[in-house]
């Protein structure tokens, strides 16, 4: 339901998705505690912050997040790689019910976090697939803090 891509300057992203591509508007949320809860990076509580782009293109959602403090999968991402395909998301009904079943075949969690009714679970299959699976409830968030492209 989701392709993330990690970027370091989210609002030059925009324009360059608005402009080239034609994609737009964008939904603008940032992401701290104590809005942000529950947030774990392998296996650790942290405190990190950072701003994500959303918007729908038909049935899948693209979402820009870029990194503004702490250490996370994001920064990781941008240390290894630079800007790009971050991962893809699955939209579950049961979070704790998938974990289980995925801890089963050997995948665990290297990040997660819960915002307003939304919770996310990164999962640690990049090296397997070149990217990171996510799969989170899709669940309620708040109106966009602004909206730009």
């Amino acid at each position: 339901m989701q392709i993330g891509y990690v970027v370091r300057d989210i609002e030059k992203s925009i324009e360059d998705y608005s402009q080239r591509l034609g994609i737009g508007p964008w939904d603008i949320y940032t992401f701290c505690a104590p809005d942000l809860r529950d947030a774990m990076y392998r296996g650790k509580r942290i405190d990190h912050k950072f701003i994500i782009a959303i918007l729908w293109n038909q049935t899948t959602q693209l979402e820009l997040i870029q990194p503004v403090y702490g250490t996370n999968i994001y920064t990781e991402f941008l240390d290894r790689h630079g800007d790009g395909l971050h991962h893809v998301k699955e939209w579950v009904d049961d979070c704790q019910k998938e974990l289980l079943e995925y801890r089963k075949r050997g995948v665990e969690v290297i990040q997660s976090g819960r915002f307003d009714e939304d919770e996310h679970y990164y999962l640690d299959t990049e090296s397997i697939f070149g990217f990171v699976y996510e799969i989170g409830n899709n669940g309620k968030i708040r109106p966009p803090e602004r909206r730009l492209g």
